[in-house]
């Protein structure tokens, strides 16, 4: 039996650990968003963090100014619409004290003008409807023993180079399967 190294094995559980953390990180951003805590988005983003939503959408520099979107009357409305956002499973890369993910997030809502419909055991609902698809990529920054967003860029998935470029950098070093 071979023993394992203990510089690598240290290695090896920080990766996990990192990624574990960035993985939370992405996670709370649904709820976070869908319940308009700005102190929690303030939180994890760096002081001139910059948040990007594309050519047609405003963004935001600064964590005081990201964390305002979702005090925004508009985005209540959305809130008390039924909002929801559903993020996908980021894909993640460590490059030290630096990392990038990357992962898809729908916007759904409660479809207010859909027709009621009625599913065994579950009730009756007005449906739900997908607003929007986008990929994001997060930077993030290891700052204080944690994880902080850098820069989070979001375009919509509308067959443009520029989502397909995000999705393009997120696979570049990534392991692939010989074929059989």
């Amino acid at each position: 039996m071979s023993s394992i190294d203990p510089v690598e094995l240290n290695n090896r559980l920080r990766a996990i650990e990192d990624k574990l953390a960035i993985h939370e990180l992405i996670a709370a951003h649904p709820p976070s968003a869908d319940t308009g805590a700005a102190g929690y988005t303030r939180s994890v983003y760096l002081e001139d963090g910059i948040f990007d939503r594309g050519p047609d959408l405003d963004g935001a520099e600064g964590a005081a100014d990201i964390a305002a979107f979702i005090l925004r009357p508009e985005h209540h409305e959305a809130i008390q619409g039924g909002l929801a956002h559903f993020a996908g499973l980021p894909l993640v890369h460590l490059q030290g004290d630096t990392a990038t993910a990357t992962s898809y997030l729908m916007i759904v809502h409660l479809d207010h003008e859909g027709p009621a419909r009625e599913l065994p055991n579950h009730g009756t609902s007005l449906g739900y409807r997908i607003h929007r698809a986008v990929v994001n990529r997060w930077e993030l920054v290891r700052r204080d023993g944690g994880w902080k967003i850098a820069r989070r860029t979001l375009l919509p998935v509308d067959g443009s180079d520029g989502h397909q470029a995000l999705l393009r950098q997120a696979l570049t070093g990534v392991p692939t399967m010989p074929l059989r």
